[in-house]
């Protein structure tokens, strides 16, 4: 008897405990942590040179699915090139902004070494894995450098 107790309480918590770890972030939370990049973005980015450029701002619900909807921040902002190779200024822009999306934003990034040396650009991939949000910046080896696009996954209201 003891031990069908024992197993039945074991049970039990197992199935409370998984319960809580796989329940998913509402919309409201995803959506406030991306204005909060996108604010966190202006301040990263707040001097004139940069010519930051908020494309959309994650203050509107986009359809993406039947009763679900996610948000999404689109934004450019440019590194001047000064008087050196293309390589070292994409590397040097892509530098930069994983550091500003790792350090200051706090996305875990995705590092593809086959980039290494690319002229025709590079891309940056992100998560915040505990909201979902997914964050891509394609640096352009021309003018705006940085193209940044961040969503929510698609989530019910």
């Amino acid at each position: 008897m003891r031990v069908a107790r024992s197993l039945a309480i074991g049970l039990t918590l197992v199935i409370a405990a998984s319960g809580c770890t796989t329940s998913e972030p509402t919309l409201k939370e995803a959506a406030a942590e991306l204005q909060k990049d996108g604010h966190r973005l202006q301040e990263a980015f707040k001097n004139p040179l940069d010519k930051l450029h908020i494309l959309q701002g994650a203050d509107k619900d986009v359809p993406c699915d039947k009763d679900k909807f996610k948000r999404v921040l689109r934004a450019t902002a440019d590194y001047e090139r000064t008087d050196e190779p293309l390589t070292d200024h994409l590397e040097r822009a892509q530098t930069l902004m994983e550091n500003r999306l790792a350090r200051e934003l706090g996305y875990k990034l995705e590092f593809d070494l086959s980039q290494d040396g690319a002229e025709d650009g590079r891309f940056i991939y992100g998560t915040k894995e505990a909201l979902g949000i997914k964050v891509t910046v394609y640096v352009a080896p021309e003018a705006p450098t940085w193209r940044l696009h961040a969503t929510t996954p698609c989530l019910p209201r």
